[in-house]
């Protein structure tokens, strides 16, 4: 493990860079509140912020990003390819506009978002994906939400393995097979909904009124939010909670004075009970190309 420059470890990516271990994820922050809340998470420290095409405020990211006043190479940004645009051909007009909505000359890292349900096509994606990062305009490249399976397969496919597998993980989900299977190739994890999550599909999350949660917590003088964050940092994760809201994103890069010891460790790992709140991959097909 290595520092990143505001002195968050980092993961060291199989790609050659480093990925700041903490960042600000922004799924569902309207265009105003992005762009003062990266501003802001900038500001206090962060500098690893996660984005999407399909987020739809990449222009508020770039927005951030620039009034910051921190210098380019001095932080980390992640963009992902919608599932619409998947394809070889029709990849590269989207990174294209990506970036020319972030305002930026390269990424580093872009993602493919889904695997959705044709082989053939997420190879030729990967396939551009390949082509984008020998350009230099992502300096790395990976996935989100591959199955150890899905994993399987691209590796049979190419010979460049993934920097980066970005898939649901909290302590109800806790992807052990996945962080194995990565961990064997060595592709780096990423958790999103690490907090457990928005309620979706009539299902919402409980770990932040969780009482062995919230009971760690008060030992340290943390809040359930740090509790979970940190449990993700000790796991070797990467870890993205999403706030727009500033006093929340202060306290969550603020749990780097304390460390779970190994009784807090086993009591989180018997939350798993492998509820999951977003899509499952095996299954999910939205916005797929026709």
């Amino acid at each position: 493990m290595t520092e990143s420059p505001s002195n968050v470890p980092g993961i060291q990516l199989n790609s050659g860079g480093v990925i700041p271990q903490l960042g600000l994820g922004v799924w569902q922050a309207d265009d105003d509140e992005c762009a003062r809340a990266v501003q802001y998470a900038l500001e206090v420290g962060y500098r690893h912020v996660d984005t999407a095409a399909a987020y739809g405020n990449e222009e508020a990211v770039g927005r951030g990003l620039s009034a910051s006043g921190v210098e380019r190479d001095e932080y980390f940004v992640t963009t992902k390819l919608w599932n619409a645009d998947q394809g070889y051909e029709q990849t590269f007009p989207a990174f294209s506009a990506s970036l020319d909505k972030l305002g930026l000359d390269y990424v580093d890292l872009y993602l493919i978002h889904w695997p959705l349900q044709d082989a053939e096509r997420r190879h030729r994606t990967w396939d551009a994906l390949v082509d984008i990062q020998a350009s230099e305009r992502a300096r790395s490249i990976g996935v989100c939400n591959f199955e150890p399976h899905h994993l399987a397969e691209l590796l049979e496919h190419t010979d460049v393995v993934p920097a980066v597998d970005q898939v649901e993980l909290h302590p109800h989900l806790p992807q052990q097979e996945i962080r194995e299977f990565a961990g064997q190739h060595g592709i780096a994890v990423e958790s999103w909904s690490p907090l457990g999550g928005s309620p979706r599909n009539g299902k919402a999350s409980s770990l932040l009124s969780d009482p062995v949660i919230t009971a760690i917590g008060d030992r340290y003088g943390k809040s359930p939010a740090q509790v979970l964050i940190r449990w993700h940092l000790q796991q070797g994760l990467i870890v993205i909670p999403k706030s727009v809201h500033e006093e929340r994103i202060a306290a969550n890069i603020e749990v780097f004075d304390f460390e779970l010891d190994a009784d807090d460790l086993a009591k989180i790992d018997g939350l798993d009970d492998g509820q999951r709140f977003g899509a499952h991959p095996d299954t999910a097909n939205f916005g797929a190309p026709d």
